[in-house]
């Protein structure tokens, strides 16, 4: 078969691999660790090339997960929950696991074991679908719903995530979806150029909270080297679907990376960390701290189930 799935050990972590085997091109997740995203590879230059910025190994996770949510899965909300406290349906609930800044960040499954449901592969494309079952783990999100992934490497090096939430509560649950990739492509970021569907950026306090407001921000529209620029925002998407909604190119080898992302994903939060080394690019459903502001928070009721989706086409050339 073209496409295959293998289930191996590799630095002491189970890793499931899917792979089209006439391109060479390889996606490794973890699930284990939120099913989160630990290779997505190419051959550049004859060799492989891993554009996920991702753990050495089994010591470099437990170390690091907790601080750096490389890859992670946001869920059920995303990036920042002011002071871990929001109020749903009459109610005031405060999240128990907080961030050293004093907020809830970055979800409650991005340690969780997601258990494989399901797994296929053909000359056509390689999927596996990941399970995590939330039982009301944290006090401050006393809900019942279970969260799939599924991952499928498609032709010409495309991946599409697709995140599926179920709401098993008897009473309506608020929800938000969101990935936390960061994105490596030979070179420091000051050299690539980024462009995304947006003029729009959201204004934050400097706890990193929106305030209501958008601010122009015309800057990657069309396009731009990054440079110097430092990036902790978040954009509001604008345009066509069917146009990538962020590219990151790199010249010097060529390799582009193209992101899709359908509209229950309208917005993008961007962060630069101060190695340079990759970028952070978050395709989400709602704005930080949204279970407070509103900003894209969807609300399932009983029995409801809401699907997003993420596709990422890698290769080399300026139109890939």
């Amino acid at each position: 078969m073209s496409f295959t799935i293998e289930h191996r050990k590799e630095k002491d972590l189970s890793v499931v691999r899917l792979q089209d085997n006439a391109t060479n091109t390889i996606v490794d997740i973890l699930p284990a660790y939120g099913a989160l995203l630990h290779a997505f590879s190419i051959p550049v230059n004859g060799a492989p090339f891993n554009i996920i910025d991702n753990y050495k190994d089994q010591a470099d996770v437990d170390k690091g997960l907790a601080i750096s949510y490389k890859s992670s899965k946001l869920s059920p909300f995303v990036c920042r929950l002011n002071h871990a406290r929001y109020l749903f349906d009459g109610q005031e609930y405060e999240i128990a696991s907080r961030f050293v800044d004093g907020n809830a960040i970055h979800g409650l499954l991005y340690n969780k074991m997601f258990k494989p449901t399901d797994e296929f592969a053909d000359d056509n494309n390689a999927s596996i679908t990941l399970r995590y079952h939330y039982k009301q783990d944290d006090p401050g999100y006393p809900f019942d719903y279970v969260c799939e992934v599924r991952y499928t490497l498609h032709p010409e090096s495309t991946l599409q995530v697709e995140t599926t939430l179920l709401n098993l509560d008897q009473d309506a649950i608020p929800v938000a979806d969101g990935w936390h990739p960061y994105f490596q492509l030979g070179a420091p970021v000051n050299d690539c150029y980024l462009q995304f569907r947006s003029d729009k950026m959201l204004e934050f306090t400097d706890r990193l909270i929106p305030t209501g407001k958008l601010i122009d921000e015309p800057t990657f529209a069309e396009g731009n080297l990054l440079g110097e620029r430092q990036l902790d925002n978040c954009f509001l998407l604008s345009g066509a679907e069917e146009t990538p909604c962020c590219v990151l190119h790199n010249p010097q080898n060529q390799l582009t990376l193209s992101i899709f992302a359908n509209a229950r994903y309208p917005y993008l939060q961007l962060y630069t960390p101060p190695h340079r080394r990759s970028i952070a690019i978050e395709n989400l459903s709602g704005a930080p701290d949204c279970f407070n502001n509103g900003m894209g928070l969807q609300v399932l009721q009983p029995g409801a189930s809401m699907a997003f989706n993420v596709w990422y086409r890698l290769g080399v050339g300026e139109n890939n």
